[in-house]
């Protein structure tokens, strides 16, 4: 595939390196997705019936719209429920879009809602071992939505961690549909998050009551909107708007304000122009190996959430094309790391909006050759239109250039003067397997830990030790069984405050797992998503207390100091949660995930390996790729 020729020689390898290696299964997909495409609205090769079903609660225009069959169909499929703060303001959209739907001359139908769960709410309890498959049931709730062959475009309403990943991969499947992503926008700012983390780690240490912790997080998490600082939701945010799939500007704006109402009503529009005649722009066409590359290198550049070395890998496999570990790490080799947002700072995201955004963050990189051009956007052709914000003139929607410097330094950089040469996240790799550190919130001093290990198998046994003062020390804290095979692979935030306890008292500290962080892990160095896990006989299951781990970010290695032989001799000691014990909250209706899931390096997908098959191409034709190289 042909790349710009301004682009840095690292990008186009890696780009030319994941095009090769998904030429099969891209092809294959493309040509899938290309034999469901139907000029004119789908519905007119529904029979009779089926076509009546379809418009019989309509009514007025929309309804004769609808059987006439000459005006698009818009799915509008939304994960709006009034328990996710970033959720609620979506109670009032279907009733914009289908106007402005209207407006443009097609119609829109709400058809389907997704589970959205909030982790928030379920850190550190059952509801959390669901987290992470509830990603494919959300990808599957949007096949069922737009399954209907109603519909020539669709506007997929959602925000936070699997929610996002979910919808995308779902509409993947329905390649030849035109799809914008439609958010929300962040709470306005309340208690600065680092205020908020040192109650947390006073409360852990019993200096905060519980009612000074709650005050705190209630003045943190405090409206509708999306939590502030810069976790999985907001990296959504920043990968998806980089990636084409929002209206430029569209990420970072707050809920309930005029320009947010325009926007919206605006995608509607827009999606009616994407589904027909010139503009045509099925999504297979926006999400190609050079979006998924500039996905991952707004990540990095951001020291977004780990949570993306999952679902990046996933989103990508939905659309043919085989992203790896391998690819991150090597692009994170080369991409400056140019914002500070909590964890990774003081600032939240709305400081990072204010000084300049994803449109001097895309216009540096840009301008350095570190992002591709030459895509196909919701807003057309070429990523420079992302350089421009939206505004309000007289009451009309207008997109502008923003400034050529960073409104605040501080907070956001431009690629000549970075916070850091390269990206935030980093691959470490030894005789334990293969892990993800965030290092952008991580002192260089305490980038390298070596200390012998303290293992667990929960959280709780974890804050046992701590309250009795067992882990006073230098210490590796090992949590294993708590991959995607173990347990669903639940975030482990609660381990945080402690951690960072024991880090201030001048100890060497660093957390080991299979388990996920997302983008909470801070200033503690963290190995996380250990690959292959504990479940599945990986080296960290067979770790004891005492021996000696060492974790080095810089050299990129992650090993514990016993012999090979010794450490494949030794028995295994605990094993992930049996059939019968994984039940409750609805957790055994989930079992059959738990069993067909993959590794985390593959995207923790329960939807199979990548081959030509996958994709609906011959077996006889094509040769099977397989995902890792």
């Amino acid at each position: 595939m042909s790349t710009a020729p301004n682009v840095h020689p690292i990008i186009a390898e890696v780009t030319e390196r994941i095009s090769a290696r998904s030429a099969e299964t891209r092809t294959a997909y493309l040509e899938r997705v290309a034999a469901a495409h139907e000029e004119g609205p789908v519905r007119r090769g529904l029979d009779c019936s089926n076509l009546a079903h379809g418009f019989a609660a309509m009514e007025g225009v929309d309804k004769a719209a609808l059987r006439a069959a000459r005006a698009p169909g818009v799915a509008i499929v939304s994960s709006y429920n009034d328990m996710l703060s970033a959720h609620q303001p979506m109670q009032e959209y279907p009733a914009m879009l289908k106007g402005s739907v209207r407006q443009a001359g097609g119609v829109a139908q709400f058809a389907g809602g997704v589970p959205a769960m909030c982790d928030g709410v379920t850190q550190g309890r059952p509801g959390m071992e669901l987290s992470l498959f509830s990603r494919e049931v959300i990808a599957m709730s949007t096949a069922i939505a737009l399954s209907h062959d109603m519909f020539d475009a669709a506007l997929l309403l959602g925000v936070c961690d699997k929610i996002v990943p979910g919808l995308l991969i779902g509409a993947l499947s329905f390649g030849h549909l035109p799809a914008i992503l439609v958010p929300a926008g962040p709470m306005n700012s309340g208690l600065p998050n680092k205020e908020k983390a040192r109650v947390r780690q006073l409360y852990a240490e019993g200096k905060a009551t519980r009612e000074d912790l709650l005050d705190a997080e209630a003045a943190s998490y405090h409206s509708a909107g999306t939590c502030t600082f810069y976790g999985t939701a907001n990296s959504n945010q920043m990968v998806v708007e980089v990636m084409g799939l929002h209206l430029p500007g569209a990420s970072f704006v707050q809920p309930n304000s005029p320009l947010r109402r325009v926007l919206t009503e605006e995608a509607g529009r827009r999606v009616v122009q994407l589904s027909r005649g010139e503009e045509y722009t099925p999504v297979s066409r926006v999400i190609d190996e050079k979006a998924v590359v500039n996905g991952v290198i707004a990540l990095l550049a951001t020291g977004g959430s780990t949570n993306h070395t999952m679902h990046l890998v996933a989103i990508a496999a939905a659309a043919g094309i085989q992203l790896t570990w391998d690819d991150f790490s090597d692009l994170s080799s080369v991409i400056p790391l140019l914002a500070r947002v909590y964890p990774n700072g003081s600032a939240d995201i709305n400081h990072f909006h204010a000084a300049g955004g994803i449109q001097f963050l895309v216009g540096t990189l840009l301008d350095a050759g570190l992002l591709h051009e030459d895509v196909q956007t919701v807003a057309g052709p070429g990523l420079h239109r992302y350089r421009q914000e939206p505004i309000l003139s007289e009451g009309e929607l207008v997109w502008r250039d923003v400034p050529t410097r960073s409104l605040d330094e501080d907070v956001l950089r431009p690629v000549w003067r970075p916070f850091a040469a390269d990206g935030g996240l980093r691959m470490v790799a030894g005789n334990l397997g293969r892990a993800v550190i965030k290092v952008s919130a991580v002192a260089p001093e305490h980038r390298i830990v070596q200390a012998p290990a303290r293992v667990f198998t929960d959280q709780k046994s974890f804050k046992d030790a701590f309250e009795a003062g067992e882990l006073d020390r230098d210490v590796v804290v090992v949590i294993r069984q708590q991959g995607p095979q173990a347990n669903g692979m639940p975030e482990l935030h609660g381990l945080t405050p402690a951690l960072g306890v024991l880090m201030d008292r001048g100890h060497q500290v660093a957390l080991l797992t299979d388990g996920r962080m997302s983008g909470a892990s801070g200033k503690i160095p963290a190995a996380i998503q250990v690959t292959p896990e504990a479940a599945a006989g990986g080296p960290i299951a067979r770790i004891a207390d005492g021996d000696v781990v060492r974790l080095d970010a810089k050299a990129g290695t992650l090993d514990v100091l016993v012999g090979d032989e010794e450490l494949a001799r030794r028995e295994l000691v605990d094993s992930p949660p049996s059939e019968a014990s994984w039940t409750g909250t609805g957790r055994e209706l989930f079992a059959a995930l738990r069993r067909a899931v993959g590794p985390a390096d593959q995207g923790a997908s329960v939807f199979g390996s990548l081959t030509p098959e996958h994709f609906g191409a011959p077996a006889h034709t094509l040769t099977p790729v397989e995902v890792t190289q």
